[in-house]
């Protein structure tokens, strides 16, 4: 008897952001987030899980590297899932008596605040639940186990992770606001200013953020819970403008929040700065909001802008950020995009530093995890 599976799983990339646990163990957030979902086409994990009588030990390769399966977040999502499908009966036992073998590459760098592992534990989970026919059930909890971000990865489209107030984290889990289908209209551009490994872990920063903040306090009671209401609102309406402020404001106080934290947990580079001030003075001169930054865990700006503006807003960052690579296939990288021919003129923008950009990616909204047939 042999069963296998590969499945493809989204990254995703909150706008109103989780930071900070309120159970360790479990993985239970202080406040609620939102995010949205980026198209597995550009940026996914994809995952192979095999299971059959022949192997001798559950096995996890990541990115050709073998990893230790007896990590306590891979177990117990592992096991979880394994205990579902038991009692809900989904598969033969035998093949839950089975040894698994896990295969899983990301298509974008790993640990760079890129929500790699958002994206791998989801991929993780889902790929077990069809291994296993859990097909209906709800398995957003069980992903919460592995990353806590990795639950918003389960659905597609625009994604609330709800913190939940049960000891046990029984209703901490995601829900979709809307699908992808429902704002196909906003794009992403991804503009990595450096794919290493970053020095503070989000674990470790967080931790250290909930006990030595002050201001987390405040945002996590009186801030968050206004933000979530607003720009679900947005999301409904299609409001840009709104959602652009929402999205930038939020991303500006958690990074505040990490610079309040001692020590403080550094994040954002010069080059970070120097994208928000790029994007505040181009919006203010283009006379509209034509596009927003968030940045997560890391130096790396997440631009969202409605399609129209993709050209524009893509001419204007090549003209600020120049790089030597600009001609080249692999500086801007995803879905395809022509850049327009007539020249812009953006004079009155003083460029930065050269070749401050590795590269860019250009995405779009996205939909849940798959099957790869």
């Amino acid at each position: 008897m042999q069963n296998s599976v590969t499945v493809i799983a989204p990254v995703n990339i909150a706008v109103i952001k989780y930071w900070g646990k309120r159970n360790e163990s479990l993985i239970l957030p202080i406040n609620d987030s939102l995010s949205v979902t980026l198209s597995t086409a550009d940026l996914c994990s994809k995952t192979t899980i095999s299971a059959d009588p022949s192997y001798e030990s559950n096995q996890i390769i990541l990115n050709g590297k073998e990893e230790n399966f007896e990590n306590e977040r891979i177990l117990r999502c592992f096991e979880m899932i394994k205990q579902r499908a038991l009692e809900a009966e989904s598969c033969p036992k035998e093949l839950l008596d089975c040894k698994i073998h896990v295969d899983s590459e990301n298509n974008f760098p790993t640990a760079a605040g890129l929500a790699s592992s958002a994206s791998g534990y989801a991929c993780l989970v889902y790929g077990m639940a069809q291994l296993y026919s859990l097909k209906k059930q709800e398995i957003s909890d069980i992903a919460r186990m592995g990353s806590g971000s990795a639950c918003r990865s389960i659905y597609g489209g625009f994604v609330q992770w709800q913190k939940g107030v049960e000891l046990d984290g029984n209703d901490s889990m995601a829900v979709q606001i809307a699908p992808a289908s429902h704002w196909p209209d906003l794009n992403v551009l991804i503009l990595v200013v450096n794919d290493s490994k970053k020095k503070v872990g989000s674990t470790s920063g967080m931790a250290r953020s909930v006990v030595t903040s002050e201001l987390i306090k405040y945002r996590v009671e009186k801030c968050v819970p206004q933000r979530i209401h607003s720009i679900t609102q947005a999301i409904k309406d299609r409001d840009f403008p709104k959602f652009a402020e929402l999205t930038m404001r939020d991303s500006n106080q958690f990074h505040a929040i990490c610079l309040d934290t001692f020590p403080p947990c550094v994040y954002m580079n010069d080059v970070s700065h120097a994208i928000v001030s790029y994007i505040h003075e181009f919006n203010k001169n283009e006379g509209e909001t034509k596009v927003a930054y968030t940045f997560d865990a890391g130096p790396n700006a997440c631009l969202y802008l409605p399609e129209k503006y993709v050209k524009r807003v893509l001419s204007f960052i090549n003209h600020v950020f120049p790089n030597d690579n600009q001609e080249s296939v692999e500086y801007i990288r995803g879905t395809p995009v022509e850049l327009e021919n007539e020249e812009n003129d953006f004079s009155q923008y003083i460029p930065y530093a050269k070749n401050s950009l590795k590269y860019i990616i250009h995405t779009k909204v996205g939909d849940g995890p798959s099957i790869v047939e």
